[in-house]
């Protein structure tokens, strides 16, 4: 699985070298300040794309000393520095475009320059498309974040494309530096959005309530001579999601058999979540709770 991601991530450095090549030519035959700003978004990309190959190196380490839940967060980080790249690199965009609207430029060799540009967000396009599938079943953070980062790349080159079709069609100059401020303002909410869902990761945001439905009916169907559970917690980070709750137990049973119970209900758990840390901490029946509790199926 690491394997995979590594190559992923450097996959994504590879297109996007080769895709900022591809809209720096579009942008050097043109002059355009709208095909300039898609360039500098896609030296974001490869910063970027770097930043998660390290992060995902990171975060496959096992847990050791030092770190004894391991090191996933890592690419919650990285996911974070993206995000200010992204609102960086919207400043510099307004930065040019203030510029070109005070004198506004004219674009030469449109027609081949929006050929380029075209060519490099159809291979954009596509690999965005491999990222987002992948980063579902990998379960990582930072590929998910480049994916998804990608994506909003290629929306913003088609809509860079389209402006400039009509800034040639209309004769209007001034549409050129317009459309990216436009770009600007879409690659600072992209980065926001991006921030804001990784510091979700690094403040131990829990899994979704389908996770969390599933985790329970588990718990109910694998803790057969158990009585109930309660102080149900989970938490996910990264490729890993913690499962930690209290298991009540008859007051009679032995140590041996309560433990068989728990390894039947964290090998069901583990069958659903691959890389689960769990926790369960067995009490008598004096502990037993009434109210948020999960009820253990019987027969």
């Amino acid at each position: 699985m690491t394997l995979n991601a590594t190559r992923l991530a450097v996959g994504t450095i590879v297109v996007g070298i080769v895709v900022l090549a591809m809209k720096w030519l579009a942008f050097r035959l043109t002059g355009s300040v709208a095909l300039y700003s898609d360039a500098l978004e896609s030296v974001v990309n490869i910063v970027a794309a770097l930043l998660a190959l390290v992060a995902i190196h990171i975060s496959s380490k096992p847990p050791d000393a030092n770190h004894p839940y391991g090191h996933s967060k890592a690419e919650y980080l990285s996911a974070v520095a993206e995000g200010a790249m992204i609102v960086l690199a919207a400043g510099l965009i307004m930065n040019e475009a203030a510029g070109a609207l005070i004198s506004p430029r004219t674009i030469d060799a449109p027609a081949m320059g929006l050929v380029v540009n075209g060519a490099a967000t159809v291979l954009n396009a596509v690999w965005a498309t491999v990222l987002i599938r992948s980063a579902v079943g990998l379960r990582s953070p930072a590929l998910a974040a480049d994916g998804r980062h990608l994506m909003t790349d290629v929306v913003t080159s088609i809509g860079v494309l389209f402006g400039l079709i009509m800034a040639q069609a209309s004769g209007w100059a001034w549409l050129d530096p317009a459309i990216a401020f436009a770009v600007a303002l879409n690659v600072l909410w992209s980065g926001w959005t991006l921030m804001r869902s990784s510091i979700g990761g690094l403040m131990d945001v829990a899994p979704d309530m389908d996770v969390q439905r599933r985790v329970e009916t588990i718990i109910a169907e694998a803790g057969n001579g158990a009585l109930q559970a309660h102080d149900l917690r989970m938490r996910q980070t990264g490729q890993t999601t913690f499962v930690e709750f209290h298991l009540i137990v008859p007051g009679e049973m032995s140590v041996s058999a309560s433990h068989a119970i728990c390894d039947r209900i964290e090998s069901a758990l583990r069958a659903v979540l691959a890389n689960a840390s769990i926790s369960i901490h067995v009490e008598p029946d004096t502990k037993i709770k009434i109210g948020d509790v999960v009820t253990v199926r019987t027969g």
